[in-house]
């Protein structure tokens, strides 16, 4: 059975709170060997580690572009210390997710890019990549990764142009693909997952969020009650659509994007199983 690297699932969500244990043994039953857990607020941090720790995964330490507004006054001093605290943490593999997202309304967008610019800078100070949130601001997050200058990482969740992608790519990054991939109509998703080089794709979940094509419910319907959680054991079925699309074997397609996530994220590669 191939291998699979999530290298984006918020397995802390309280979606998965009744049935945490079961999401993860349907994972390893699946072949998904190894999440990455980014964390979105300073009041998850510690829970995100412990988790980690607990199911044999890794994690992220960042503020989430959606959240900073909520966030306390010290928040940035928090990670700073959480970082500090947790810097030869084996399993703390990024900082992240952080970013910047364009897309939803009444979002500050000068407050995003303080914390944006502050979680760089401090990327940048602890020497690790960071997990980027990417929703209608590829331009200037690359302003400000141009700027400051850290070792890489992944933009998760990738939507942007060929343009923009290359310029991520040229800076070190993997660009994130899962289950929008999977939808017959996102068209530039699929092209840029069919012809981007081989070497720059991560799969990932993004669980509970992104549902593939065969878990996506309507407004109407999720407010019937219809479930549309996703899950990291839905990594293998989508990554079926990345192989159709690039012509490869599921085999081909398990080792060229854990060997992707693991240069993205390089602490990642000795939490694989041998």
């Amino acid at each position: 059975m191939p291998t699979w690297i999530d290298s984006h699932c918020h397995l802390d969500a309280p979606e998965f709170d009744a049935d945490r244990s079961a999401v993860c043994a349907r994972a390893c039953a699946a072949g998904v060997s190894l999440l990455v857990i980014p964390a979105v607020a300073c009041a998850h941090f510690e829970a995100v580690r412990a988790l980690a720790h607990a199911t044999g995964n890794a994690y992220a330490l960042g503020l989430h572009p959606l959240y900073v507004h909520r966030q306390p006054e010290d928040a940035l001093a928090q990670l700073a210390i959480a970082l500090h605290t947790h810097r030869d943490d084996e399993r703390l593999v990024a900082v992240g997710e952080i970013g910047l997202d364009g897309f939803v309304p009444g979002l500050d967008l000068a407050t995003q890019e303080r914390f944006y610019a502050a979680q760089l800078a401090l990327a940048r100070r602890v020497d690790l990549p960071v997990i980027l949130h990417v929703r209608r601001s590829a331009d200037a997050l690359l302003k400000h990764l141009r700027r400051t200058g850290v070792r890489g990482g992944i933009a998760h969740a990738f939507n942007g142009s060929a343009q923009q992608a290359q310029a991520f790519i040229d800076l070190g990054f993997k660009l994130g693909f899962g289950g929008a991939m999977t939808f017959d109509r996102a068209l530039q998703i699929r092209r840029l997952a069919q012809t981007l080089p081989a070497e720059a794709i991560v799969l990932e979940t993004d669980a509970p969020d992104i549902p593939p094509h065969w878990l996506y419910r309507t407004a109407d319907a999720r407010a019937r009650g219809e479930d549309s959680r996703n899950e990291p054991a839905e990594l293998p079925r989508i990554a079926e659509t990345l192989a159709a699309l690039r012509g490869w074997s599921l085999d081909e397609t398990a080792a060229i994007t854990s060997a992707n996530a693991c240069a993205a994220l390089p602490r990642l590669a000795q939490w694989l199983p041998a």
